[in-house]
């Protein structure tokens, strides 16, 4: 049986569920899957680059890109579609010839679970807190989802520019670069968290408790832990919640099938990782 050589590229990975996602899927499939981790050192020059094209010169099929890499991703390959090009961040890498080619599974994944746990509703007003490579992608999926109004705040204000340039360059929706949390978050339906506070590594909350009162819904990318002091937060205020591991799996799902051309059984899977199905 042919192996299929997969990996993660990325920082502060040790916890990633993703080699478990992919050998799984792999076994559901009948595919004999290897799911590596590889995490670049921080601060050198090129690291990200020349793991990228180690990874292919070792006969990897594919690798999937997080934090911090998903834009220097954007710039390395080639994009599978004008809609990834706006995106520009990539987070799923498949090495085709002759050059690879980037596909944002962030993107589809987070379209998939918004409208799995909130079926046929709008995402209304949003706050995205943290502009980088997964706020980008949860941008441009709040559009295809209707989202009436997108606040965008980021400590650092010209990522919540570029973000706010490229989607206004697609749409009519209203965008607004926030100033403040105060800004972004009063008046909002939805919140999420596109930072990488709340992480293992990064313990914290993005928006501070006395924020949030009166939205509908909260999302945390992340979910290693699953119940991060932000999404706690929400739940005690009376917030619907979309918890991060729903975009790890549907990303994930999106992301196997474009390595290995081939569909697998997603409730299977779910059940094999021993995630919570979603509530509708």
């Amino acid at each position: 049986m042919l192996e299929i050589k997969l990996g993660l590229i990325g920082v502060g990975i040790g916890k990633s569920r993703a080699p478990e996602l992919h050998r799984l899927a792999g076994r559901l499939c009948e595919l004999a899957v290897t799911y590596d981790l590889i995490e670049p050192p921080v601060g050198v020059p090129y690291a990200f680059d020349e793991a990228l094209q180690a990874c292919r010169g070792q006969g990897y099929r594919g690798v999937n890109v997080t934090y911090p890499f998903k834009e220097q991703a954007a710039a390395a390959v080639q994009a599978a579609s004008d809609q990834v090009r706006r995106l520009g961040a990539v987070n799923t890498v498949r090495f085709d010839d002759p050059q690879p080619r980037g596909f944002n599974t962030d993107y589809t994944g987070f379209r998939r679970a918004f409208s799995s746990r909130f079926a046929g509703r709008s995402p209304a007003a949003v706050a995205i807190v943290g502009a980088g490579g997964v706020g980008r992608a949860i941008a441009f999926a709040l559009l295809d989802l209707h989202a009436r109004e997108i606040r965008l705040f980021d400590h650092d204000a010209h990522k919540s520019a570029a973000v706010a340039t490229a989607l206004r360059e697609q749409t009519k929706t209203r965008v607004l670069v926030c100033r403040s949390l105060e800004e972004a978050t009063r008046g909002a339906e939805g919140l999420v968290n596109a930072t990488p506070l709340g992480m293992h590594q990064h313990p914290g909350t993005p928006i501070p408790s006395d924020l949030i009162d009166a939205q509908s819904w909260a999302f945390d990318a992340i979910y290693t832990p699953t119940d991060t002091r932000f999404l706690l937060d929400c739940a005690a205020a009376g917030l619907e919640v979309l918890y991060g591991h729903e975009l790890f799996f549907y990303q994930g799902v999106d992301a196997f099938e474009i390595f290995t051309g081939v569909a697998v059984d997603e409730a299977r899977l779910r059940e094999g990782l021993n995630l919570p199905r979603t509530k509708r």
